[in-house]
């Protein structure tokens, strides 16, 4: 469902609503992209099912990432360790730093994202279609 919103209106979304994509194992909603934040920053809700063995080792040269752990646990990648991340955990990605992520447990486990700047979005169509034909 496409939602456009002016980036100065106030922006509330329930439970699940948002754009989705669907990656397998891995599924991103974006709660906040360009459209609503003028790609100032965007905040997607990423839900990862067990097994999930992760995107492999990467680093964005100009966007931070933040991550916080909704549920289940997740294993980080962050530089050159690899930390277990649960419920309530925070973790700040810096530009230019490897980093990925994987769901070793039996339990699906999900994070909230944020990629500051914005524009990570742009990227969803092509990420969808590759783990459509990489499965």
């Amino acid at each position: 469902m496409k939602h456009q919103h002016h980036q100065s209106e106030v922006l509330i979304l329930a439970k699940e609503q948002g754009r989705v994509y669907n990656c397998g194992k891995m599924t991103a909603v974006f709660k906040a992209d360009e459209n609503e934040t003028n790609e100032k920053y965007s905040v997607s809700e990423w839900w990862i099912e067990p097994g999930f063995e992760g995107v492999g080792a990467h680093q964005h040269d100009d966007n931070d990432e933040v991550f916080y752990m909704l549920e289940g646990t997740i294993s980080f990648l962050v530089g050159d360790k690899w930390i277990d991340a649960d419920q309530g955990t925070f973790i700040r990605i810096p530009s230019k730093t490897i980093h990925d992520f994987t769901n070793k447990t039996t339990e699906r486990a999900g994070f909230i994202n944020f990629y500051i700047p914005g524009g990570f979005e742009k990227n969803m169509p092509a990420i969808v279609n590759w783990f459509a034909t990489n499965k």
